[in-house]
């Protein structure tokens, strides 16, 4: 599984960070970086988590 962000979409809300900061992470200029955007299916719920609750939809899994 694959988490991936629209950075034209991503205005750096950081609710992604909030949930998986191990994961992602808010820039000082708003940007969102993702650590190893493969993850382990041990991190399914997590991603879901981070994707449902992103504010404008910038966030998406692909198996």
């Amino acid at each position: 599984m694959r988490v991936e962000v629209d950075l034209d979409k991503c205005t750096g809300h950081g609710v992604c960070e909030s949930i998986a900061d191990d994961v992602f992470e808010v820039t000082d200029d708003g940007t969102v970086v993702i650590h190893g955007n493969e993850r382990p299916e041990s991190d399914r719920d997590r991603m879901h988590q981070a994707v449902t609750q992103c504010p404008v939809a910038a966030l998406r899994l692909i198996d």
